[in-house]
């Protein structure tokens, strides 16, 4: 196993809770979630970065790879520490709402950990609409030509997860 400065280069975390600490100290990593249910957080050492390879292969993983699983990578800039950013989702054929939906309260637990202010994503897949993306939270931020951007802010002041504040506010909205 390769080592780093601050310890293991990779790491798969199964427990959030127990593992706050490292989770707090490492900015990249893959959640890893199986038929509607976190399965584990894979740490690494380098970012993730989209290219024409990553989204070739992402294309026929979902095309050619059955079953109900995701891989949602994330991103903590080291200028940026009080935010993270979900760069990238492979899933695979089959992959079922509730998958999708772990995968993001997965991310909501680890920014929680982690004490960040917001995550931000580039929506570039269509059918993420802005009525979707609204609905789970998140808001247009830094309007580009070429990219939508957007950020799920959090409340620093609050001790809970941000899925639990959120829900009661996507219930009301779409109660009117």
């Amino acid at each position: 196993m390769l080592y780093f400065r601050m310890g293991k280069l990779f790491e798969t975390i199964t427990d959030l809770p127990a593992a706050a600490e490292t989770l707090r100290r490492r900015r990249y990593g893959v959640i890893e979630t199986r038929d509607g249910q976190f399965v584990a957080v894979h740490l690494r050492p380098w970012p993730k970065f989209v290219s024409i390879f990553s989204v070739l292969f992402g294309q026929w993983y979902h095309k050619h790879v059955r079953g109900d699983r995701l891989w949602l990578y994330y991103n903590q800039p080291r200028r940026h520490t009080q935010f993270i950013a979900l760069k990238y989702i492979v899933s695979a054929r089959n992959t079922s709402w509730a998958t999708f939906m772990q995968s993001l309260r997965v991310l909501d637990k680890i920014a929680h950990i982690k004490r960040t202010d917001a995550l931000l994503c580039d929506a570039a897949n269509l059918r993420l609409t802005p009525r979707l993306l609204a609905r789970l939270g998140w808001q247009p931020h830094a309007k580009s030509r070429w990219h939508r951007n957007y950020i799920k802010r959090f409340c620093s002041s609050s001790s809970q997860p941000t899925q639990n504040r959120i829900s009661r506010s996507t219930l009301a909205a779409t109660a009117t």
